[in-house]
C-alpha cells in the first residue's frame, strides 16, 4: 500500500475536516452540519449523511473542465458521490442523529488513482470529527457511529493481486476492484470489473484477502489520527 497520511482539522470553518493522502492522491474532506434533514425525510425522526465529490481542474496532468460549467455532474461523479454516502451511512445510526443532515464534501486536490477510496476513508474521519463536535456541544447525547469504514482498491496484474493501485498500475491492470469494509470486517460494497481479462473466483478471493489487510491498516491510521 502507498504511504497514507491523514491530517485532521484542516478547514477552519467546517464542523469536521481532514486532508488524506494516498501517495500522490490528495483529497480534502469536510463535514458540514445542517440542523434539518432533507425535505423528503422531514417528520420521520431520523437524519441523513450525504456526500458531494469534485475534482479540481488541475488535479490531473491536463486541465479538466469544471463540471459546474456544463450545468450538471457527470455520471462518474454522481456514482462516486452515492458510493461515499452509502458507505458512511452504513456505519451511522441515523435515528440517533435526529432530524439533521451532515454533508461530506470530498474535493480531489491531486489525483493519482484511488480518489474514491481515499474520499471514503477520509470522509469517515471528517464525519467522526463532526459528530464529536456535536457531542461536545450537547447536540448529541452519544456519538452515533457504529464502526469505522474505509476503502481500498485492488487489481490483478500479471496474475498477481496488487493493493492500492496508482494511476499507472490501474491503467495496466487486467482486473480493477474497490472494496469498502468496516472496522469489524463486514463488507459494505464491492466494485469489481474485468478490464483486459476475466478473473476467477480464486483471483477475487486473493484480492479480497489483500483488501482486508489494507483496510486493517487504514482503520489503524484513522484511530491514530483521531487519538
Amino acid at each position: 500500500m502507498r504511504q497514507v497520511v491523514i491530517e485532521r482539522r484542516v478547514a477552519r470553518y467546517a464542523e469536521g475536516s481532514c486532508l488524506i493522502k494516498f501517495g500522490e492522491t490528495h483529497v480534502l474532506c469536510t463535514a458540514s452540519l445542517e440542523d434539518k434533514p432533507p425535505q423528503w425525510l422531514r417528520g420521520q425522526g431520523r437524519g441523513w449523511v450525504t456526500a458531494e465529490y469534485a475534482m479540481l481542474p488541475r488535479a490531473t496532468q491536463v486541465r479538466t473542465r469544471r463540471e459546474i460549467a456544463s450545468g450538471r455532474p457527470s455520471g462518474r461523479t454522481q456514482e462516486i458521490q452515492r458510493l461515499i454516502g452509502r458507505s458512511l451511512r452504513a456505519v451511522t445510526d441515523l435515528q440517533a442523529l435526529g432530524e439533521r443532515q451532515i454533508t461530506i464534501d470530498c474535493d480531489v486536490l491531486q489525483a493519482d488513482g484511488g480518489t474514491r477510496t481515499a474520499a471514503i476513508t477520509g470522509g469517515w474521519v471528517a464525519l467522526s470529527e463532526c459528530l464529536k463536535w456535536m457531542h461536545s456541544r450537547s447536540i448529541l447525547k452519544d456519538i452515533p457511529l457504529r464502526d469505522h469504514v474505509a476503502a481500498i482498491s485492488c487489481g490483478m496484474s500479471n496474475g498477481e493481486a496488487v493493493l492500492d493501485l496508482d494511476y499507472v498500475e490501474d491503467s495496466a491492470a487486467q482486473t480493477d476492484a474497490n472494496f469498502v469494509i468496516t472496522g469489524a470486517g463486514a463488507l459494505v460494497e464491492i466494485q469489481a470489473s474485468a478490464e483486459a481479462a476475466v478473473f476467477s473466483e480464486t483471483e477475487f478471493n486473493a484480492m479480497l484477502a489483500l483488501a482486508r489487510k489494507g483496510i486493517a491498516e487504514l482503520v489503524a491510521l484513522q484511530k491514530q489520527a483521531l487519538a
